[in-house]
């Protein structure tokens, strides 16, 4: 349809594009700045949940420091020397780094052939042997002329994030070895049962004792687990040796002694390691049947 409106004028057209160019412009502004304004509230909340969790790290770390604290022999120490398993106190029950157990009982070698298992508590490796071989070994162990020796260790102390499980675990079965001898075989495969991952922080001191009590060891025994004694503890410093004083659990220094006899006897700690009559046995050490064969095969010659 004709209009007499008239056309805008070339100046009119230009004025109008600028006008249009700069609200364009102030538009695209007002973006960018809320664009930025919402990376820096990000960042500032991903700074704040960083500093939550650095914060809560540090704090757990603390925590642990102080509930753990008094679990090792010398805490730890740089420079820890450790004595000789025959210079600690270790369970009546136990010759050097070694808990017997034969047809006469826990404590009690018996004359013939002996098989020696190295473990700790946190290796997933030995809780597969156990759960292969742990009853096929009570049961050799109760045959006139074998020895069972076990041989608790915790060179994975520094893979359960400070709680330090391996020497804790290995603590109380010394505890219950001490106390209540009887239960230490169901007590050990019970561990073995619940056994936490390799790497984590382990079950703790509570879980341990339920575990104790549901194994058959009186309250009076896992009150125990915890139980700290006082002593001293030589540093090499670069002055030479230097003599402190520390609190740890109660067979913590044996544990710690058996844990370096462990490396010299085997040149260098692997777990599970398996000995029969002092040799170390290569055979299959997660299928039951093999170790009961080639332990009654080396009683048989023995008493042949």
């Amino acid at each position: 349809m004709p209009t007499n409106d008239p056309r805008p004028t070339k100046a009119v057209r230009r004025e109008d594009a600028r006008a249009k160019a700069l609200a364009l412009r102030q538009e695209q502004e007002r973006k960018a700045k809320r664009n930025r304004l919402l990376a820096i509230g990000g960042l500032v909340a991903a700074v704040a949940v960083l500093g939550a969790v650095v914060f809560a790290i540090v704090r757990q770390g603390a925590e642990r420091a102080e509930a753990y604290g008094t679990v090792q022999y010398g805490g730890g120490a740089d420079g820890l020397v450790v004595p000789a398993v025959d210079e600690v106190e270790g369970p009546s029950v136990a010759e050097g780094g070694a808990i017997p157990v034969s047809a006469a009982g826990v404590g009690e070698a018996a004359e013939g052939t002996t098989v020696t298992v190295y473990f700790d508590f946190m290796c997933p490796y030995c809780g597969q042997f156990d759960a292969a071989n742990g009853a096929e070994l009570e049961q050799l162990a109760a045959q006139e002329g074998i020895t069972v020796e076990y041989r608790p260790i915790s060179f994975l102390d520094g893979t359960s994030q400070g709680t330090f499980y391996s020497t804790r675990a290995a603590n109380a079965l010394a505890v219950v070895a001490e106390e209540d001898p009887e239960h230490m075989v169901a007590f050990m495969t019970a561990l073995y049962d619940n056994q936490p991952e390799e790497g984590s922080s382990g079950l703790s001191d509570t879980e341990i004792a339920e575990i104790a009590t549901e194994a058959g060891v009186p309250a009076a025994v896992t009150e125990q687990f915890t139980a700290t004694v006082d002593g001293t503890f030589e540093v090499t410093t670069d002055d030479g040796t230097e003599e402190r004083e520390g609190t740890w659990r109660t067979y913590s220094p044996w544990v710690a002694a058996a844990t370096q006899q462990a490396e010299t006897d085997l040149g260098g700690i692997s777990t599970p390691s398996v000995l029969i009559d002092g040799v170390k046995w290569e055979g299959d050490l997660y299928t039951p049947g093999p170790l009961t064969e080639a332990v009654l095969a080396a009683a048989a010659g023995a008493q042949g």
